[in-house]
């Protein structure tokens, strides 16, 4: 597949998709997201890639949000369309595959590039990344899934106050609220995002699955409903062969050979 907007490669399990637009500071037009979703239909489909990392290139900008000049000339019928096609429904599936998806954020992570990263499971960013919810001062509001996705990280109120002041918060109080779950040093990001990569898939991807899948629902359901559907996922991983495996390992003092049956 070739690309104009993102660069995409897969290695060892890992795919890793990075927006190459750093002239723009990584901001997404149509073609890009389109060519994203090309590739993440890929990484869904490919049982050997684990886990997908998200970054943006250039080093100065995960991703700056939304390409204003195209936004600007949609009308309200447009910008419907554009939500329902290749902004919330593109990172909604991102949220919904059944893979762990990182972002790896070096520098500004705004708008829809904060959004974006809200819809991956994990968030390391590098000690230097700055974080909001900048649209309040275009005269609209976050529309791809922050005013959704924000409260449940940081709470009702810090997303409010985000959303309604536009401000940037640095690295270390976008951990202090929860925003990210890890900071790195700029030269040490890559590293620690491909540690954890590694890590997770080495696991189950059976395991994962369903973990992601229970622990995604958890955001809609209640506690009964929530734990009924958590019984059902472990019983159902009980008649997996990785469960006999993981087990038979531990046991046997060894490390488990997953094979996602």
């Amino acid at each position: 597949m070739a690309f104009e907007n993102i660069i995409y490669k897969k290695e060892n399990g890992l795919a890793r998709m990075t927006v190459n637009r750093p002239e723009k500071r990584n901001a997404l037009n149509r073609a890009a997201r389109l060519e994203m979703l090309e590739a993440l239909e890929d990484t869904i489909r490919d049982p050997e890639v684990k886990v997908l990392i998200l970054s943006g290139a250039g080093g100065k900008s995960f991703v700056a949000g939304s390409d204003l000049n195209e936004l600007a000339r949609m009308n309200p019928l447009e910008m419907e369309h554009f939500s329902a096609t290749l902004a919330q429904q593109l990172y909604h599936r991102f949220e919904q595959m059944e893979k762990p998806v990182i972002a790896m954020i070096d520098g500004l992570c705004l708008g829809g590039g904060l959004e974006l990263a809200l819809a991956c499971d994990i968030r390391i960013a590098s000690e230097s990344s700055r974080f909001g919810q900048p649209e309040i001062f275009l005269g609209f509001m976050p529309g791809s899934g922050g005013t959704q996705r924000l409260p449940k990280l940081v709470g009702l109120g810090k997303a409010k106050e985000l959303v309604f002041t536009g401000k940037l918060i640095d690295a270390p109080e976008a951990l202090r609220i929860g925003l990210i779950n890890q900071i790195a040093p700029v030269d040490q990001l890559e590293a620690v995002v491909l540690a954890m990569a590694r890590q997770i898939a080495e696991q189950s991807p059976l395991a994962i699955k369903w973990a992601k899948k229970t622990i995604n629902a958890s955001q809609d359901l209640g506690l009964t409903s929530g734990l009924a559907y958590e019984s059902l996922a472990a019983c159902l991983l009980f008649s997996s062969r990785d469960r006999e495996e993981g087990m038979k390992a531990f046991l046997e003092k060894r490390k488990p050979i997953f094979k996602g049956e």
